[in-house]
């Protein structure tokens, strides 16, 4: 139980790797919130996980929204009395070279992947303050910190959450909150599918990839759950990479 006591608030937790941190987090122990858009997903989710001493809440949480964020704070501190964990899992990829990317695909690919880490760091400082601390983790990925062709507002984004966990780790530092970021490789994830299905693209991946397999989801939720717990009580302004060795090439 390395999570007893402890609440979480994880956004994009409808399912992939929010939904296994969220599976995770409730089996050690902790209380879950979890915040994502698709409505129908989440409330199923948090259903299967609350139980009868109602370990899990759904709340719609549009990470981009700060009104979003105040009402997700809100109905998490409502049902749970606290708040310990915030994992800013959201996000969306978009797969464009600089040519092809429009204004508006970079600023809706920045509104999720940077604008939201910052808007939930945001809500969360003086809830965790309080608290006398608290664990921040904002999954970032291998394209956070390694380039590649054709992924431009992708790679923006994410580029963005690696250094601004760092900023943020060395500002809240003081109040006993720690700040982390999660860089994920090749997952098989909703988000990914598209590209898994494609078995020319499958290959590639694999091939990419020292382990020489495509990683799950719990691959990483186990590493979140380091992170989240007190054994990581020393640990902030990191990069967590779990991507079966392809950054070390």
């Amino acid at each position: 139980m390395r999570l007893a006591g402890k609440v979480a608030l994880i956004t994009g937790g409808a399912g992939g790797i929010g939904g296994a941190t969220a599976r995770l987090f409730v089996k050690e122990g902790a209380r879950v919130a979890l915040g994502d858009i698709r409505e129908e997903a989440g409330r199923r989710l948090a259903e299967a996980l609350a139980g009868e001493d109602r370990r899990a809440i759904f709340v719609r949480l549009d990470v981009t929204q700060e009104e979003d964020w105040k009402k997700a704070v809100e109905a998490t501190l409502e049902a749970f009395g606290r708040l310990d964990i915030l994992v800013n899992n959201a996000g969306i990829a978009m797969r464009k070279g600089v040519q092809g990317t429009s204004l508006s695909d970079w600023e809706k690919t920045m509104a999720v992947n940077a604008t939201g880490v910052f808007l939930g760091m945001k809500a969360v400082v003086e809830v965790m303050k309080r608290n006398g601390g608290g664990s921040i983790i904002n999954i970032s990925s291998i394209y956070g910190l390694v380039g590649s062709a054709g992924r431009i507002p992708y790679h923006a984004s994410k580029g963005a959450v690696t250094v601004v966990t760092k900023a943020a780790a060395l500002e809240l530092a003081p109040y006993g909150i720690r700040v982390n970021s999660v860089h994920p490789g090749f997952i098989d994830t909703p988000m990914t599918a598209p590209l898994l299905a494609d078995e020319r693209t499958r290959q590639w991946m694999l091939n990419a990839t020292p382990i020489g397999r495509i990683g799950r989801p719990e691959d990483v939720a186990y590493g979140i759950l380091y992170l989240a717990s007190d054994e990581a009580s020393f640990v902030t302004g990191s990069e967590l990479v779990i991507d079966g060795g392809y950054t070390a090439q």
